[in-house]
């Protein structure tokens, strides 16, 4: 089983560069051009700038956890709460396989 969570988690850090390069124009300084660009536009485009930079700091946050899960699973620690130390159910693992609380735990957190 690990190993299919490894791998699962190995493809979706994978996904994650990807998706990190195709963003990395709409991440850009947005340039101040009033004659190719009208305010309006230069607005949109700050939007989506921070938009997209919202995004890469999302992305990056899941691939800490993604990078965290398989760190565990080296140690064989993988599927066991880092709060209470009880094991994790399979299901949320398997909607999830970063999670690293238990659902108690989680709840308790928030």
């Amino acid at each position: 089983m690990t190993e299919a969570v490894r791998t699962q988690l190995a493809m979706r850090l994978d996904a994650l560069a990807a998706e990190e390069v195709a963003t990395k124009d709409a991440r850009a300084v947005v340039e101040l051009d009033q004659q190719a660009v009208g305010r309006l536009s230069r607005m949109d485009a700050l939007q989506n700038q921070a938009m997209a930079e919202a995004q890469s700091r999302r992305r990056q946050a899941e691939r800490q956890r993604i990078e965290a899960a398989l760190r565990r699973i080296e140690a064989g620690e993988y599927g066991y709460c880092l709060e209470c130390g009880e094991e994790i159910s399979p299901e949320r693992l398997e909607l999830d396989p970063a999670l690293a609380l238990c659902a108690d735990c989680m709840k308790a957190s928030r």
